[in-house]
């Protein structure tokens, strides 16, 4: 299971999107969102959505409950 801040950061590179568009779609500031990814912070459910949303990947993936989306 990997955990959700390596998952985030990995999405997230994967995807070419900067931590400053991920924070703009969930409402935070840079800050919080480096918080996530930095594994300081967690987002509630709302931004949870948003996130997976963004990066369109299911919440099992983004959250580590899956090793593969099945999206991809």
């Amino acid at each position: 299971m990997t955990p959700f801040p390596e998952r985030l950061r990995e999405v997230r590179k994967q995807s070419g999107k900067k931590q400053r568009e991920a924070a703009d779609v969930c409402g935070v500031i840079l800050r919080t969102y480096q918080g996530y990814e930095g594994g300081k912070s967690e987002p509630n459910i709302a931004r949870l959505i948003a996130l997976a949303d963004f990066f369109d990947v299911s919440l099992d993936y983004l959250l580590g409950r899956t090793d593969t989306d099945p999206k991809l």
